[in-house]
């Protein structure tokens, strides 16, 4: 699937502006539901893809929303929204996704003529995941925290094993996937606006959401009003960000 992009990948990155006001004019549902499918095409940790996208066009859920968000106008003036939620619950689905995927590659054969690099793969999943995604209410991250730091005093390894940490990790991939959205909307001459401000529990609600899950965030879409972003755009001196290693 390919989106009739308008503008470069550097272009859409210059255009985009977190939009606080759209016009009224409405934006093609297929057109935002394509840039969600790129959104899905971004990098995510360990593939395991752990999000969700709400695509809201419903008038009502519209107006339901806006009221979590806060009243925020970027919210009362969207035509359009998108949720983007993080599911660090569903890993297990994910593995065996991912699993039901790589055997499907290989082809029909036994385990036993499995190359290294396949059983290394399949290892990954069926061992290494779960055995840092697996916690008890956050005890078994604790335990594995302090292990990974013993192990850490001889060799390089992986630390971040807490429940913290795999909610960290499920947000970033979230938010790798929504950044995707936002620039995809851009190239083809749509806005957005991404939103923290937000009353979770009633979006969880009003979206029919597990208590368990995470709202990234909220993303406002819709066409620029002339008056829609607030300020030309500021950012800290490049010099204080950037360092040549």
């Amino acid at each position: 699937m390919v989106v009739n992009n308008e503008r470069t990948v550097s272009e859409a990155i210059l255009y985009r502006r977190s939009v606080r006001v759209f016009k009224k004019e409405e934006i093609d549902e297929e057109k935002v539901k394509e840039c969600i499918h790129l959104a899905t095409l971004a990098a995510t940790s360990s593939n395991l893809q752990l999000w969700e996208f709400y695509h809201v066009t419903s008038t009502e859920i519209m107006e339901q929303l806006s009221v979590a968000c806060l009243n925020q106008n970027a919210a009362k003036t969207a035509k359009q929204m998108l949720v983007v939620v993080a599911r660090k619950d569903l890993w297990k689905s994910r593995v065996q996704s991912n699993i039901a995927y790589l055997k499907s590659q290989y082809g029909d054969k036994p385990v036993s003529e499995y190359s290294n690099r396949e059983k290394f793969a399949l290892n990954y999943y069926q061992k290494i995941i779960p055995a840092i995604y697996s916690d008890f209410l956050g005890i078994l991250g604790r335990i594995k925290y302090h292990i990974f730091q013993v192990i850490g005093l001889f060799k390089p390894t992986y630390r971040q094993a807490r429940l913290s940490d795999m909610r960290i990790v499920s947000q970033k991939s979230a938010g790798l996937a929504a950044q995707n959205f936002m620039i995809s909307m851009a190239a083809i001459n749509y806005d957005t606006c991404p939103m923290e401000g937000f009353d979770s529990v009633r979006v969880k609600k009003i979206l029919n959401l597990p208590s368990s899950v995470e709202i990234n965030m909220i993303i406002g879409c819709g066409i620029r009003d002339e008056n829609g972003v607030y300020g030309e755009r500021f950012r800290v001196p490049f010099e204080e960000v950037y360092f040549k290693v």
